[in-house]
Order: C-alpha cells, then sequence, then structure tokens
C-alpha cells in the first residue's frame, strides 16, 4: 500500500512535468544523422520534428539500453540460480525416491521437521 502511494506520489508529478516540457518544446528542428554533413538551412525545405520528440526518443532509447545492460549483467546470477533450481528439483525427487525405498511418508517426514522446528 505505501509502495503504491510513493509510487503516485513520484510519478503524478513526474509526468505533469513531462506534459509541461512536451508544451514548452513544440518548435521544429532539423534532424541531422550525419555529424560531418553540411547542417540544414533555416529556409531549406524539409520536415521537421517537435523538439519533444527527439528528447523522449532519446530518453526512451537510453532507458532500453540501460535495462539491456542491466540484464547482461546479471546474466552471471541467474545462471546461478537456474544452476540452484536443478540442484534442489534433482535432491528432492531423490528424497522422493528414498521415501518410497524405506516407506516412510511425505507427510509424517514433515511432521517430523515441524517438530524439529517447532513450528506447530
Amino acid at each position: 500500500m505505501v509502495n503504491k502511494i510513493v509510487g503516485w506520489l513520484v510519478l503524478v508529478p513526474l509526468c505533469g512535468l513531462l506534459i509541461a516540457f512536451a508544451l514548452a518544446n513544440r518548435q521544429l528542428v532539423a534532424v541531422n544523422l550525419n555529424p560531418f554533413g553540411v547542417p540544414a538551412q533555416a529556409g531549406a525545405s524539409g520536415y521537421g520534428v517537435p523538439l519533444f520528440v527527439i528528447l523522449y526518443v532519446v530518453l526512451l532509447v537510453g532507458v532500453l539500453l540501460g535495462g539491456v545492460a542491466s540484464w547482461f549483467a546479471q546474466g552471471h546470477h541467474r545462471r546461478r540460480e537456474r544452476h540452484w533450481r536443478r540442484e534442489a528439483t534433482q535432491l528432492s525427487q531423490e528424497l522422493e525416491t528414498l521415501r518410497r525405498r524405506t516407506g516412510t511418508s511425505a507427510v509424517s517426514a514433515a511432521n517430523e521437521v515441524d517438530d524439529l522446528l517447532e513450528l506447530r
């Protein structure tokens, strides 16, 4: 509940600032992706793009690149988690096999563990 309230307290003003920024930067600008090319002249024909669109696209690309970089940086942790999960599954299956061989039921074993840990 607190996370939702804090989220709203942060997101609503941030959205308001982004809308105000978009309204303040509606002028059209020429986009040139060639850094060595001749700059566009003021009277040249062509299409302009609002400045806020350019800035929002750059912001979106930055967020996406940051997410991809984080995803690759955390790959080692995800791989280790998969390894431990597979090992836990394998050990659980081995425990069930041993319980079947000895005739011990899983319910009684769970009760023994609960008694040892004083959960009941």
